[in-house]
């Protein structure tokens, strides 16, 4: 047995404390809204702040009578879970004991230098580093995140990028949670930053050839990544040169850096189609260049490869992507020629190319693989994994002419291991493995792959972690996690934090439910637009299985979700609240009938194509009000419920987990508690430290312990 083995203890009945009274009943202003022959009654509308936008920078000027509300209820939850309070704190240390707090990444190689991030003991946020290539000389420390947030509630250090001579570094914050970054150049000899301060950034950039200018992207009034600047080191932001400009609304701008570094590759998308501009690094005049025009469901990437293109595509009805390729000169679609061919069911994620071989990550009944290409021969191969259920990444190089490429590995049991991968000679190199200081023997767990049949003919994949020795009769809880929407895999990948329930007897669970690409992008297709209600139902079918199954039984299911996925949880609370013992949303996208009528928030446009347009699409318009969380809470007894929300959130705003919350607990007959906990200093990604950010992650898990009719007895 490991040394985790030891700490095991037996499971012991806990209550939340529901002496005090719940908060002050949310005030009712209704807000009618009448479309398509239907009028909506919001009681609640008036928590969203008409001066949002404003709060987004300045969380101070929220109204004092909607700050009152968030903050009552914050109370309230702190008092429910007040006697979980040491296990909170026993989680945190357990969790932190498993951080090697002095971790360091694996040095990318550039030039002269390896570049590199680290952690100091103790430290909330990461070091920006650099050494000499040839391994003389100190390190330097290009960036000091602990330094640079110390005093300040909230601090993400966003991107950082070397000028292409690496006399410069451009460096981005966001100090708010709003997802404002800003951008200044720090000159490396010096350590000390320059006049030069670009505000309102998306938190992207890419330095031109000659490094005397700074493409980035610019967020408008509304919050939303729109237009492309050139930034020339040394003159006022303000006279900044507008490079591109996106005008629909519902269409985003992304800039990154082609890895033989002649372009800065423009891609602008909406949630169906794309469209690629290149823009010529070395011409400080360069105006971007069109790849293929836009065409409805027309989805592609590029790659630039000497005086080709390849393309990562759906073009020509290849629904899970082909790569093709066409000449720098002529790159439009008439020029596209079959590189990687379309094999139905197995879905390119993902490619890159370096000066000789091409690389791919692939996906086949929501298993990952990597395949290398031979660009001078054509020959291809996989590298080969053995366990059941495991997670692949690919992990950007800075070099183009290299016969190396770097990937991560790891499984819900097997901590995650980087490789170097000769791609020439199929050597592998084991550069680094997760350290777990606390101690960790992947040999006392057991992780699975199982498929819970859905009433429709499917099958969802699920991807267990328990311990062994785990008794599988139906009296362990179970903690069931999903998300579902956008296309987006969850990878069956190793976390230290869920070792805090596992060992404690829960049976870990994620549902690759339909509304992610996890079986390919059918499986994304019909979890969206019309098909939604299927990721709801393969949740509860998931639910139903591993109970059928005796890993749990109903009724000790603990639910968790995030945004998306906080969605996923405020649907499967209307249809099927005796299956929970509790639910975790974790800022969660409730208020979806509202959200998708408002034009002017910052996602509703681009996410029309996810959701539908309920304002100008009747069938829409039904389809959502059938589903939409806030909108089916009913008399019913309901789990216990844990909703938390960030106040600087620009994407999922914080009135929605607000409204539910107090819509909840007017019309529930029974059951609960429902609980409400703002972060009144940060956004959609919670508290911002490593080590602060677990504990928000000890809450959670402490209410679901509760929730499920557990607690670890203290340790002797």
């Amino acid at each position: 047995m490991g040394p985790r083995a030891k700490q095991r203890t037996a499971m012991t009945k806990t209550i939340f404390d529901l002496s005090h009274p719940l908060p002050q009943p949310v005030e009712c202003r209704p807000r009618e809204t009448s479309i398509h022959g239907m009028t909506l009654v919001d009681d609640y509308a008036w928590l969203r702040a008409d001066n949002w936008q404003e709060v987004l920078r300045d969380p101070k000027v929220l109204p004092a009578d909607i700050r009152a509300v968030l903050e009552r209820d914050n109370t309230h939850c702190a008092q429910v879970l007040k006697p979980t309070e040491a296990l909170q704190k026993l989680l945190v240390k357990e969790m932190r004991g498993r951080i090697k707090e002095d971790d360091s990444d694996v040095p990318l190689p550039d030039g002269p230098y390896d570049y590199y991030e680290r952690y100091r003991e103790g430290g909330e946020h990461e070091l920006v580093c650099r050494k000499a290539r040839t391994g003389a000389g100190d390190e330097e420390i290009m960036l000091d995140g602990d330094a640079l947030g110390e005093g300040k509630s909230f601090f993400d250090l966003g991107e950082a990028v070397v000028s292409p001579d690496h006399s410069q570094l451009a460096w981005c914050a966001d100090e708010k949670g709003s997802e404002y970054y800003t951008y200044r150049i720090r000159d490396l000899a010096s350590g000390t930053d320059l006049a030069d301060v670009i505000e309102d950034t998306e938190g992207s950039a890419v330095w031109s050839a000659a490094g005397n200018a700074l493409y980035y992207v610019r967020r408008d009034e509304n919050h939303r990544p729109t237009r492309i600047f050139r930034h020339v080191i040394g003159t006022p932001a303000q006279s900044d040169v507008l490079i591109y400009e996106e005008k629909d609304p519902a269409w985003f701008v992304s800039v990154h850096r082609s890895r033989c570094r002649r372009f800065a590759i423009i891609h602008v998308s909406d949630h169906d189609s794309g469209e690629t501009h290149l823009l010529d690094l070395s011409d400080g005049q360069a105006t971007p260049r069109m790849v293929a025009r836009r065409e409805p469901g027309l989805r592609y990437d590029v790659l630039t490869h000497g005086d080709r293109l390849f393309i990562r595509t759906n073009a020509d009805g290849a629904e899970d992507f082909k790569i093709v390729e066409a000449p720098l000169a002529t790159p439009d679609r008439s020029h596209w020629r079959d590189f990687v061919p379309y094999r139905e069911g197995c879905m390119i994620v993902r490619a890159t190319v370096f000066k000789g071989h091409m690389v791919r990550l692939e996906r086949e009944d929501s298993l990952p693989r990597i395949i290398v290409r031979d660009l001078a021969s054509g020959t291809e191969h996989a590298i080969a994994f053995d366990e059941e259920a495991f997670s692949l990444g690919l992990i950007g190089s800075l070099e183009y002419d290299t016969s190396t490429m770097r990937f991560s590995y790891s499984s819900m049991t097997t901590p995650t291991e980087i490789y170097d991968y000769d791609m020439a000679t199929r050597a592998r190199l084991l550069r680094k493995r997760q350290e777990v200081p606390s101690g960790h023997e992947a040999a006392d767990y057991v992780t699975r792959r199982v498929f819970a049949p859905t009433q429709d003919g499917e099958r969802v994949p699920v991807s267990l972690l328990y311990r062994k020795g785990t008794k599988l009769d139906g009296t362990a809880p179970l903690f069931l996690t999903g998300y579902g929407a956008y296309g987006s895999s969850y990878p069956a990948s190793f976390s230290t934090d869920r070792f805090s329930l596992v060992d404690r007897g829960f049976v870990f669970a994620i549902a690759h439910i339909r509304g992610g690409t996890d079986k390919g992008w059918r499986w994304y297709t019909q979890g969206k637009l019309a098909n939604k209600a299927n990721t709801f139902r393969d949740f509860v079918a998931a639910g139903l299985y591993l109970a059928s199954e005796r890993f749990t039984s109903a009724g000790r299911i603990v639910a968790s979700g995030g945004s998306a996925g906080g969605m996923l949880m405020g649907a499967i609370a209307n249809m099927a609240p005796a299956l929970f013992a509790g639910i975790i949303a974790d800022v969660p996208f409730v208020d979806v009938m509202n959200t998708m009528m408002d034009e002017t928030l910052p996602l509703t446009p681009p996410e029309w194509l996810e959701w539908g347009n309920p304002i100008t699409d009747p069938q829409a318009f039904s389809t959502m009000l059938a589903y939409s969380p806030y909108e089916n809470v009913r008399p019913q007894t309901y789990p216990a419920i844990f909703a938390l929300a960030g106040l600087t959130d620009p994407r999922v705003t914080y009135w929605e987990p607000a409204k539910w919350v107090a819509r909840l607990r007017a019309t529930m007959t029974g059951g609960g508690p429902v609980l409400l906990h703002t972060n009144m200093d940060a956004g959609h990604g919670g508290a911002s430290g490593r080590f602060d950010s677990l504990k928000e992650t000890a809450l959670q898990f402490a209410f679901a312990l509760a929730a499920a009719g557990a607690e670890q007895e203290r340790m002797a």
